[in-house]
C-alpha cells in the first residue's frame, strides 16, 4: 500500500471488505508498507485483486511471520490489527440524490463497498441500530436548507428542496423542518453514545454540532421557517451539546453562505497551489484508532474546498484529536473524538478531488485518481470499525 506499489489504493479497500465477508482472516499492518493489509491466501482473493486491478504478493507463511515478529518489537511504531467482520454501513442521504453529490458515496461504489442508503424515516424509526458505521451526507441539520438561500432562493432545485423538506417533516409530525431535523440529529447523538461509528463531511459536520447545541432555541430567520429567530439566540447556545466544537458565533445573515464560525472556508489565504494538510503521526502501539485513520502513502494531502472546508482550531474542543492541519493557517482538516461509547470523525471539504466543487458541476471520475490520499482517509473510516476491539491505552 505505498505510492510506488499500489495501482489502485482505493479499491484495496474493496478487497478487504470481500475477504471479510467471505471469512478470511486478515491483519491491518500500521505504519507498515504505506498501512498494507495482510489477507488469508486465497484463489478468489487473487482472481479479484486481477479483475479489480489491485496489486498484491503471495508470500510464505515463514515471511509473514518475520514480518509480524518486525511489526511487534517494541521499538517499532507499527502494529498489526486483527480485523474481524465487515462493518454495517449506512450513508445518510436524500433518496434522491446523485451518487456523485456526496464523496463517500462515489468511493464505497468504487471500491465495490456494500452499503445502505437511509434517511429520516429510517433515523427516527430506530433502523440505524441495524448498522456499525453511519456516514452524514452534506446535510444542514439546522433547519436553514445549507444556507443557499442568497444565492439560489429561486433556483427551481431550491425551490423543490424547500417544498420536499418541509412535506416529510409534516409527514413525520413535526411542524418545522429545523424540529425535525434536530430530532434526527439527537437520534444520531444517541447512536454514537450508545456505540456507533459516525463520519461526517462539509456542512454536515458543524450544521449537525449546531443543531444540538441550539436545541430549544429558534436560530432560523423567517425566511426558513415563517417566524422570527429567538432574540439574543447566540447566548442560549449550549456547547455542552456539542461533539467537537465550542466557543463558536452563529452566521445571522441569511444571505450569506456560512453557518458559524467554526468554517475557515472565508478566513483562509492559501493558493490552491500549497493548499496541503499534513497528517498527524500517532503512536500504532499505544493510539491504534487513530493510527489507522491517518495510514496513508504519503503525510501531505492536498486541500479542498466545501461550504465546510476546514475548522477553526479555536473552535475545537480540547478533548478533540487533530488527524490532519494546515499549521501555516491554524486550521484543522481533519478531526476525531469519543461520546459515550461510540466514536465520531469530521472531515472538512467537499471532493477530495475536486478543489472547489459547486453546483451542477461534473462528477469525479475516481477511475483518474485510484491512488487518491484524500479519498482513502475516508475508507479508513469505512474500515476501522472492523478492527478486534482493543483496550485503549491512552
Amino acid at each position: 500500500m505505498n505510492h510506488d506499489n499500489q495501482k489502485n489504493h482505493l479499491k484495496a479497500y474493496g478487497i478487504v471488505f470481500f475477504s471479510l465477508q467471505n471469512g478470511l482472516k486478515a491483519k491491518w499492518l500500521l505504519n507498515h508498507d504505506g498501512g498494507a493489509f495482510l489477507i488469508e491466501n486465497n484463489k478468489a482473493i487473487e482472481n479479484e485483486c486481477k479483475i479489480r486491478g489491485v496489486s498484491y504478493e503471495i508470500i510464505s507463511d515463514a515471511k509473514s511471520q518475520l514480518i509480524l515478529e518486525e511489526i511487534g518489537a517494541p521499538s517499532s511504531n507499527r502494529e498489526a490489527v486483527t480485523l474481524e467482520k465487515a462493518p454495517k454501513i449506512a450513508v445518510y442521504s436524500p433518496k434522491d440524490k446523485m451518487p456523485w453529490d456526496d464523496a463517500v458515496t462515489m468511493v464505497l461504489t468504487y471500491a465495490e463497498i456494500p452499503f445502505d442508503v437511509i434517511y429520516d424515516e429510517e433515523i427516527l424509526a430506530d433502523k440505524l441500530l441495524l448498522y456499525e458505521w453511519l456516514h452524514l451526507h452534506h446535510e444542514d441539520f439546522t433547519g436553514q436548507y445549507g444556507k443557499f438561500y442568497g444565492s439560489f432562493r429561486t433556483a427551481p432545485w431550491y425551490v423543490q428542496q424547500k417544498q420536499d423538506a418541509e412535506k416529510l417533516a409534516k409527514e413525520l409530525g413535526f411542524s418545522k423542518v429545523s424540529e425535525e431535523k434536530l430530532a434526527v440529529a439527537k437520534k444520531i447523538r444517541d447512536y454514537v453514545i450508545g456505540g456507533g461509528f459516525m463520519f461526517a463531511m462539509c456542512s454536515a459536520t458543524d450544521s449537525f454540532d449546531i443543531a444540538l447545541a441550539a436545541e430549544g432555541v429558534d436560530i432560523a430567520e423567517a425566511m426558513f421557517d415563517g417566524d422570527a429567530t429567538d432574540i439574543n439566540y447566540q447566548s442560549k447556545i449550549d456547547f455542552e451539546k456539542t461533539f467537537a466544537f465550542k466557543d463558536f458565533v452563529l452566521e445571522r445573515n441569511p444571505n450569506v453562505y456560512e453557518f458559524s464560525s467554526i468554517d475557515m472556508t472565508n478566513k483562509r489565504a492559501i493558493p490552491k497551489t500549497s493548499d496541503y494538510f499534513s497528517l498527524i503521526e500517532f503512536s500504532a502501539k499505544w493510539d491504534p484508532i487513530p493510527t489507522m485513520l491517518t495510514q496513508n502513502h504519503t503525510v501531505l494531502v492536498k486541500g479542498f474546498m466545501g461550504q465546510t472546508t476546514s475548522f477553526d482550531r479555536n473552535t475545537v474542543k480540547t478533548n478533540v484529536l487533530v488527524l490532519g492541519e494546515n499549521s501555516v493557517n491554524r486550521e484543522a482538516r481533519y478531526i476525531h473524538g469519543t461520546k459515550g461509547k461510540g466514536l465520531f470523525t469530521f472531515y472538512g471539504g467537499h471532493d477530495p478531488e475536486d478543489y472547489t466543487h459547486r453546483v451542477g458541476d461534473p462528477k469525479t471520475e475516481l477511475d483518474l485518481h485510484p491512488n487518491s490520499p484524500g479519498y482513502r482517509l475516508i475508507l479508513n473510516n469505512v474500515l476501522f470499525p472492523a478492527a478486534k476491539k482493543q483496550k485503549q491505552k491512552t
